[in-house]
């Protein structure tokens, strides 16, 4: 929540609030490959509520994507790969772009 505090912006209820329902998801059942994030039969993971797109950037940086704590550190910023809300071709492992509520 660091990042979002140092952005002065984005909402941290979200991703606190579904941490650990998101943590149990990726890890004990989303078939994924941070090694080959493009693999035919990954599962996909799509936040409908982008606004809390620092969940989603947590999980891709601690399970291997490549997304490093500069990244979560620049959330929010013009031309960071970790956007507000999550965009399709910025960051590894994102899906597709989703927006507010």
């Amino acid at each position: 929540m660091d990042a979002v505090q140092k952005a002065n912006s984005g909402h941290p209820g979200a991703p606190m609030g579904m941490a650990d329902i998101a943590e149990v998801l990726w890890r004990d059942f989303l078939k994924h490959n941070p090694s080959n994030p493009h693999f035919a039969d990954r599962d996909r993971f799509v936040l409908s509520n982008g606004h809390g797109s620092m969940l989603i950037y947590s999980l891709l940086h601690l399970t291997g994507y490549d997304l490093s704590i500069d990244d979560l550190k620049a959330f929010r910023q013009l031309h960071s790969r970790t956007p507000g809300h999550p965009e399709f071709g910025y960051t590894p492992g994102v899906e597709t772009t989703t927006g507010p509520l």
